[in-house]
């Protein structure tokens, strides 16, 4: 029987009632978002959005990315609605152990989630990020007649998301950039967690985004006008030249007779007796909870039986594609499986050992060879190319409305550099790296953390890695970042001792496919390692192994295990003790991680069990050292800030001399001697 109410409001109450039912089976969630949204979500789902259900990561898909990600519910009731593959049980589990419907979307987790959003702001510059992307390939793939990336990015913004400071930066740089194929639906609902959004947040939202260079339009009834929000849409898809953003009036909670408009509505469940009071508000009639009536079903498979046939012609297109331009479709196969062409690595550059450079010069080379032949790798950093060597010579400066260019200027952003790096990855199909000084990690923590949660293969590059930068004083050198990066999961984190270790440490990085990496590298100059007198660098990729033992016939008494520039510095200690009738290994260790991940046989190889006189060297904050060093070993490090003073000065008046580290070992090989007794 045909249901009283016109079709676009019973499916955007089929949305709501399905959101607030999950949320309610769950007792766990947020019901505000979802009845106040809806009318939005389902406006651009059924009338604009470009997606195949059927295959959920067909590159030129349009992405969605809900930025408002505590409102999960909406893109649940969503994907399921629109045929991707989340059963109605998966919607009815939503928040439990196993289900497919966590409390914040998870990238990788559902299909049909473009990106792992729930800390406010991140998913406003992942969207940047993906448009970014769409731009970039579309320069490289693109040719006439042949258009395979022709994408919009639309993000569903909350007032929170917009009070958070990374979405300032993001949508700045995104004006900037003039990124026209970016459109934000801004649910202006007018209340956060504590309460009315009047306690902490009065700006004009729409002049701050038309300061930033968008195209700002304004919906006055979005709890009702589909029609204000279609126009909308179609004329921010019109406007190629700036990004837009649709301020959408709504009202969290709409149809709660007790808890709309407030925050009430917003993080809890509204109760079994606010669940049926909202329910005959909205004039919902149904047999039961998670209801679907069959006109909305049906209505919802036109959209998907839209997409499926959209996503057909491409395919057509892409064949013929294929026959016009055979190298760059293989190349757009390769990209868009992860993979890099064959033979990237030989484009190493050499060092000569009989010279000294830094690691960030080091790496600077190897970015430039590799990057020739990775033609879908572009990044950039934080205003600083000059310091961390990472432009990529004559590629030009990335062009948002073009894509034409592969060096992004990210200005000082680091936050939204990391996030928007982020949506890159997430996008698909190129790959992108990040720059700035170490210390500054702490402003981009959080992108880092959940591109290490999220298995995306983006590089951070990290230079002026420690006291070694010298003169620039505690607020610039890192001491506690090495070991918080360290206590990160699935984050790789490459500390390398010379040139050519950073050669590898690169490749490392760049192979990666389900982890990000984080290069760390010197300011200061360093000896390049001769590699026809000591074991190759390849070594490296062991995480950690015998750069040097002590000459044939002397046995060894005492390790030494550093990272990146102390390494030269450990040499110098192994010379002195073998003066002294200490035999001392030297492990060079740039990364705890890959070690770990060797059998313990090799591990043994390299840190005998038996040899317990054992001393770190880092300027960097000794936590952890004792996974390595043991209890009994000594870890010569730096477990207070910095000073302003030469680099040469600092490593001496804080320890890290030659004279020190040897009363340390012969020390540790005395106590031995008597333990021994």
């Amino acid at each position: 029987m045909p249901h009283p109410i016109p079709l676009d409001l019973l499916c955007i109450n089929t949305i709501r009632t399905l959101s607030i039912d999950a949320v309610e089976k769950a007792n766990s969630g947020h019901p505000g978002l979802p009845l106040g949204a809806a009318p939005m979500a389902y406006t651009l789902w059924q009338g604009h959005l470009k997606f195949d259900a059927a295959d959920p990561r067909w590159p030129d898909r349009d992405r969605f990315v809900l930025s408002a990600g505590h409102g999960s519910m909406l893109l649940y009731s969503l994907l399921h609605l629109y045929g991707f593959e989340l059963s109605l049980s998966e919607i009815q589990n939503f928040r439990q152990w196993g289900s497919r419907t966590p409390g914040h979307p998870e990238f990788g987790m559902t299909p049909g989630v473009e990106a792992t959003t729930g800390p406010l702001g991140q998913g406003t510059a992942n969207a940047v990020g993906m448009a970014m992307a769409e731009r970039f390939l579309a320069a490289r793939f693109n040719r006439p007649g042949f258009e395979l990336v022709d994408h919009f990015t639309y993000a569903l913004v909350s007032d929170g998301d917009l009070m958070e400071g990374l979405s300032h930066e993001a949508a700045s740089l995104a004006g900037h950039l003039k990124l026209g194929k970016l459109i934000y639906l801004y649910d202006a609902n007018d209340v956060s967690l504590d309460g009315p959004l009047s306690l902490a947040f009065s700006e004009n939202v729409a002049r701050r985004y038309e300061s930033y260079g968008w195209h700002v339009q304004y919906v006055k009834d979005g709890d009702h006008d589909v029609l204000a929000i279609d126009r909308a849409l179609r004329a921010a898809k019109m406007e190629s030249g700036r990004p837009s953003i649709i301020v959408i009036k709504t009202t969290i909670g709409f149809g709660s007779p007790k808890k709309a408009g407030t925050a009430g509505a917003h993080g809890s469940p509204l109760g079994k007796d606010e669940v049926a009071a909202t329910k005959k508000a909205l004039g919902w009639e149904a047999p039961g909870d998670f209801y679907v009536p069959a006109e909305a079903q049906q209505h919802f498979a036109s959209a998907k039986a839209r997409g499926a046939a959209t996503h057909a012609q491409w395919h057509e297109r892409f064949a013929a594609y294929a026959q016009a331009h055979p190298e760059l479709a293989a190349e757009w196969k390769r990209a868009f499986a992860g993979e890099l062409p064959a033979g990237w690595e030989a484009a190493a550059p050499k060092f000569d050992p009989a010279t000294k450079i830094a690691t960030r010069s080091a790496g600077g080379k190897a970015l430039n060879a590799f990057a020739a032949r990775i033609p879908n790798l572009f990044g950039g950093d934080a205003d600083l190319s000059g310091s961390t060597k990472t432009a990529l010579d004559k590629e030009g400066s990335f062009d948002g409305r073009t894509g034409a260019g592969r060096n992004v200027h990210y200005g000082v952003r680091e936050h939204a550099m990391g996030a928007i790096a982020n949506g890159i990855a997430y996008h698909g199909g190129a790959r992108t790296y990040t720059a700035t000084f170490f210390a500054f990690v702490d402003y981009m923590r959080p992108a880092v953390r959940l591109a290490a949660m999220n298995h995306l293969p983006v590089t951070f590059v990290f230079t002026h890695d420690s006291i070694g930068l010298g003169e620039d004083g505690p607020t610039h050198q890192p001491v506690e970042q090495l070991a918080s990066l360290r206590a990160m999961p699935n984050l790789l984190v490459l500390r390398p001792a010379d040139a050519t270790e950073t050669n590898e440490c690169w490749k490392l990085a760049l192979s990666a496919t389900k982890r990000p990496a984080a290069l760390v590298l010197s300011r200061q100059d360093l000896p390049v390692f001769d590699r026809t007198k000591m074991p190759s660098s390849e070594l490296v990729k062991k995480g950690a192994y015998v750069l040097a033992d002590p000459p044939a016939g002397t046995a060894v008494r005492a390790l030494l295990i550093a990272t990146g520039s102390e390494v030269s510095l450990a040499l110098q200690v192994q010379k002195e003790l073998q003066a002294q009738k200490i035999g001392a290994r030297v492990v060079s260790m740039p990364s705890w991680e890959l070690f770990e991940e060797q059998d313990e046989t090799y591990r043994a190889s390299v840190l005998p069990p038996e040899i317990s006189a054992r001393v770190s060297i880092e300027a960097g904050a000794t936590f952890g050292w004792t996974r390595w060093i043991g209890e009994r070993g000594i870890a010569v490090g730096l477990d207070r800030y910095g000073a302003s003073a030469p680099a040469n000065t600092l490593y001496d008046k804080l320890g890290f001399s030659v004279e020190r580290i040897v009363r340390a070992v012969r020390g540790l090989v005395n106590d031995t001697v008597l333990a021994s007794r």
